[in-house]
């Protein structure tokens, strides 16, 4: 793991923790103090960043590239439980309790660098400067309301809503109006996420599709013809 480290260029950890809202309210010689204990890790596509299991020690930050947080079921199935774009974090549990282990995988969907910051060297910080803990707890509220808000959807929303929100959700940022999106799993995964059916997923792609609102494509990939329509579509 340690070839593909790299502790040189401080350039890149500075960007990457003004990128965060948990740092980037701090005066610049503070930012610049953090940075320079972030080390800078790269991913490949398809590598994993850490599996269930793992010493949960290290807060990571998304530099560029893409994240996919998933957990396994009892029968072996993977369920994503949340995806890391750049500016988004994972491992603030850490912070609060030492000597935890990851319950979850994280996998590189794409090239991927990402910031490392060890729990000992955070500590320091919190201490020294609470508004960062008062944010980090902000974060994870917000975060806690959307899982909320996903298990209450999954309750009362119909299954078009939430495919088309689930849809809307992974759309990547600044992407046009007519944006190509990769399901960052299979059906199967994708209805157990949604709480419903592969079958119910397939006919609701199908009937997006004779609505002229789709397009399913190979690998994965449903291209998006209007997305505000389609977002009128789940009124």
């Amino acid at each position: 793991m340690e070839q593909n480290q790299c502790c040189h260029h401080h350039h890149g950890h500075a960007q990457c923790v003004r990128l965060v809202p948990i740092f980037n309210h701090l005066e610049d010689h503070q930012m610049d103090m953090i940075a320079a204990s972030a080390k800078t890790l790269h991913l490949q596509k398809g590598e994993m960043l850490f599996h269930a299991g793992d010493e949960d020690n290290t807060l990571y930050i998304i530099n560029t590239g893409k994240v996919r947080i998933y957990r396994l079921s009892d029968s072996g199935k993977d369920q994503l439980v949340r995806m890391l774009n750049p500016g988004d974090f994972t491992g603030e549990v850490a912070i609060f309790q030492p000597g935890s282990v990851h319950e979850n995988y994280a996998e590189a969907l794409q090239n991927t660098s990402i910031c490392l910051i060890k729990q000992d060297d955070l500590q320091k910080y919190l201490i020294e400067y609470p508004q960062i803990s008062l944010r980090i707890l902000s974060e994870v509220t917000i975060r806690l309301k959307d899982s909320e808000k996903q298990t209450t959807q999954v309750a009362i929303e119909n299954v078009e809503s939430r495919i088309i929100s689930f849809l809307a959700e992974n759309v990547e940022k600044g992407s046009s109006n007519s944006p190509t999106v990769t399901l960052p799993m299979s059906k199967k995964d994708l209805a157990s996420y949604l709480g419903t059916t592969p079958e119910t997923i397939s006919r609701r792609f199908s009937s997006l599709e004779q609505h002229g609102l789709i397009k399913q494509l190979p690998k994965k990939k449903i291209k998006i013809m209007d997305l505000d329509q389609l977002l009128l579509h789940a009124e």
